[in-house]
């Protein structure tokens, strides 16, 4: 539970980078998205008992779990492309943009969605969490 936690602030930090307007941080969205993925990883990880390392490699947790996510090869690809954010983006060079940044998000997405269903967790947005609208007022009699 404390690896989903931690998966879903990054999460929702991305999904708020990608969103503004004014000074967005493309770099920290992409970051964010890899330790989203990685933490979900971790979390399956912890749930078959499995040794959890204290890596930032996707493919190699990835590699980790075949035997009990066989399936999830099919995200390798994605966890690969994210992989990359965990240290190039935190230091000075090149910067990312919105679109990197949206890249991420949509392969961050996708990877999150079959780690929930695989923890036994519903799919939903980091944004879903905000509380509903109120309704208007009744009408007076």
């Amino acid at each position: 539970a404390d690896w989903v936690a931690k998966a879903e602030g990054d999460f929702a930090t991305l999904e708020r980078e990608c969103r503004a307007r004014s000074r967005p941080n493309y770099d920290g969205a992409c970051f964010h998205a890899q330790q989203c993925a990685e933490k979900y990883l971790k979390a399956r990880l912890a749930s078959t008992e499995l040794p959890t390392p204290k890596v930032h490699n996707l493919t190699a947790l990835l590699d980790r779990l075949r035997s009990e996510e066989p399936l999830w090869e099919v995200y390798r690809a994605d966890l690969a492309f994210l992989s990359v954010f965990a240290v190039s983006v935190r230091y000075p060079g090149d910067s990312l943009g919105r679109n990197d940044a949206l890249d991420a998000l949509r392969r961050c997405r996708r990877f999150r969605e079959a780690a929930r269903l695989s923890l036994g967790l519903r799919a939903r947005n980091a944004s879903s969490r905000r509380r509903p609208r109120r309704a208007g007022r009744k009408a007076a009699k």
